[in-house]
């Protein structure tokens, strides 16, 4: 909204001074245009905004110029920025509107604390992109498109039809009552039942989505937490689930989890290889997934998946074996 786009703007030019119509336009995500449109609403408005010429020139407020935004106190503007620091600042589509409210929680605060909580902030780290032994935490991109549309259908208690692609499977439409929208280790997901049965689905496989003018059948009141862990627990539980002890190459890590269910438990091998504990929808997602790490992971247990895997691999090697034949 346009309303929100000004406040944002003389927050940028309070908090850093002056700024050139295209750092404006970056920060606030629109055409430079917008911009020299803005400062003239603002000015029109009575907002104390310059400009100044020339090679170092920009937009700047007059000095002494305060917005009327008041109520945190020290902590609670640290909480916030905190929280605003950590790389789930993308979760569902979002960003943006943290960027603008992280502005809001410095200006609000009195004017000689502002670069206390800001340096103060700069102390904590929310969510590393790796860890301590390096390993990489991949976030799961969801189109803006998409996101906005799931978004919209769960805050209005819309029904929502999604172009959904589970694993092993063609992409196939389908209409929804969406419940609420979770994110875990960055990866999204949407909970929502279909024909009065729970689902729940993974926003990175959800390759378009539209809002429905109806009203979702759902509950007025909602409780995210207990639903997360009752749809876990029955996950885990699955009938046709399998575990499998699997040795893998660090560098192939990622590959073995984007196809897992779940990782039990992951510890470091005496050879310098991960071993895990993870989870499989059943036998054929497991022997198709380890199948695709080749020599970069071994099946420990069950025996019965390292026998269709070597099973596997000597009809090939005999099928290939004779170049004669």
């Amino acid at each position: 909204m346009r309303a929100d786009r000004l406040v944002s703007l003389v927050l940028l030019l309070r908090r850093r001074g002056r700024l050139t119509a295209d750092t404006l336009a970056r920060e606030l995500e629109v055409s430079t245009r917008t911009v020299l449109r803005d400062i003239e609403a603002l000015s029109a408005a009575g907002v104390p905004v310059y400009a100044e010429r020339g090679r170092h020139g920009g937009f700047a407020l007059m000095p002494g110029f305060r917005t009327e935004l008041t109520g945190l106190n020290h902590d609670e503007a640290l909480a916030l920025l905190t929280a605003g620091s950590g790389r789930g600042e993308q979760a569902f589509g979002l960003g943006s509107a943290l960027a603008s409210a992280m502005r809001k929680v410095v200006d609000a605060l009195p004017e000689g604390h502002q670069a206390a909580a800001s340096d103060a902030a700069q102390r904590f780290l929310v969510d590393p992109e790796t860890d301590l032994l390096s390993r990489r935490l991949v976030t799961e991109d969801v189109p803006d498109t998409t996101m906005i549309e799931v978004r919209r259908a769960v805050l209005a208690g819309h029904k929502l039809r999604i172009h959904y692609a589970a694993t092993g499977r063609p992409p196939q439409w389908r209409t929804v009552d969406p419940i609420g929208l979770v994110t875990v280790r960055d990866r999204a997901y949407l909970l929502a039942t279909r024909s009065g049965e729970d689902r729940t689905y993974r926003l990175s496989r959800v390759l378009a989505a539209e809002e429905l003018p109806e009203p979702a059948q759902r509950p007025d009141r909602v409780d995210l937490d207990r639903i997360w862990r009752e749809r876990s627990a029955r996950f885990l539980s699955g009938s046709d689930h399998i575990t499998v002890l699997v040795r893998v190459n660090p560098a192939r890590r990622e590959d073995l989890l984007d196809t897992a269910l779940t990782v039990r438990a992951e510890e470091p091998d005496a050879d310098g290889w991960l071993r895990l504990e993870v989870t499989f929808q059943d036998s054929r997602h497991a022997e198709w997934a380890l199948w695709q790490l080749g020599m970069d992971a071994e099946a420990l247990a069950p025996q019965s998946l390292r026998t269709t895997l070597r099973d596997r691999a000597a009809a090939i090697a005999a099928r290939y074996g004779d170049s004669s034949s």
